[in-house]
């Protein structure tokens, strides 16, 4: 597997947990790790679902489909899992701001990445 494919993944792996985490310190939530991993397990299946969706280990850095392929499937995913597998509230604001969240954080590294790529090569 490419260094850039590893690399990618665990920038996703990265934005999912940030998500979790920042999310739960803004609302002041400190009911431990088992807490937050039980918020974080639906995002990260719906990641993996996006990864295979768009095999994504052939080429993951482009944003665009890839990066917003990915996002699409995350958030959708993760949100209907947190719903009905979890059994856990998804209230508007929720969905919204975990949407845009992971729509900033999975597209926009790769725009970072593109825009970083083209510099470099120029």
């Amino acid at each position: 597997m490419k260094r850039s494919t590893l690399w990618a993944a665990g920038a996703d792996g990265l934005a999912v947990v940030a998500f979790v985490l920042i999310g739960r310190s803004s609302h002041h939530e400190d009911a431990g790790a088992a807490a937050a991993v039980g918020v974080m397990l639906p995002f990260l299946v719906g990641l993996i679902l996006a990864w295979i969706v768009t095999r994504a280990w052939r080429g993951p850095l482009p944003a665009f489909p890839t990066g917003a392929t990915i996002w699409v499937v995350t958030a959708a995913a993760g949100l209907l899992l947190r719903r009905f597998a979890w059994q856990r509230s998804t209230a508007l604001a929720f969905v919204i701001v975990g949407s845009v969240f992971l729509l900033l954080a999975l597209v926009g590294w790769r725009l970072l990445a593109e825009w970083v790529r083209e510099r470099r090569t120029g």
